[in-house]
């Protein structure tokens, strides 16, 4: 996706928040994927509830999309977003040979940035 981003990290609040996980594995060629790949980031990012995303694709076409949410009823209200069943039902039939998807409540969250001088050792409560 080439939706511009300061970072490639999603700036989450303290938690609890949710997750849900997206890996899938393509299908070979595009067939209109990269555009309604950005399409959907942007809706999602729109959406009432969503904190955020992160995602990644590999050459060989694995690729793992991570969202975080506010609460279940938003991820719910996501996964039912017209647009968003639309783009399901064509992933389905066109982009993807399979994918997982899990869905997760996020207890606890920490990070580490050289450049702000983070101690090697990580505090994790």
């Amino acid at each position: 996706m080439s939706i511009d981003r300061p970072s490639h990290f999603a700036d989450t609040p303290q938690p609890p928040y949710y997750i849900v996980s997206f890996s899938s594995i393509r299908t070979p060629g595009d067939n209109g994927y990269g555009a309604m790949g950005e399409r959907m980031e942007t809706l999602a990012l729109a959406q009432d509830g969503c904190l955020g995303l992160e995602s990644a694709r590999g050459a060989d076409g694995f690729g793992i999309t991570i969202s975080f949410w506010r609460d279940e009823e938003s991820i719910l209200a996501w996964k039912n977003a017209v647009s968003h069943l639309a783009a399901q039902k064509l992933g389905r039939e066109r982009w993807y040979e399979q994918y997982k998807v899990r869905i997760a409540r996020v207890e606890r969250a920490y990070d580490f940035h050289a450049s702000k001088g983070d101690a090697l050792a990580e505090h994790v409560d």
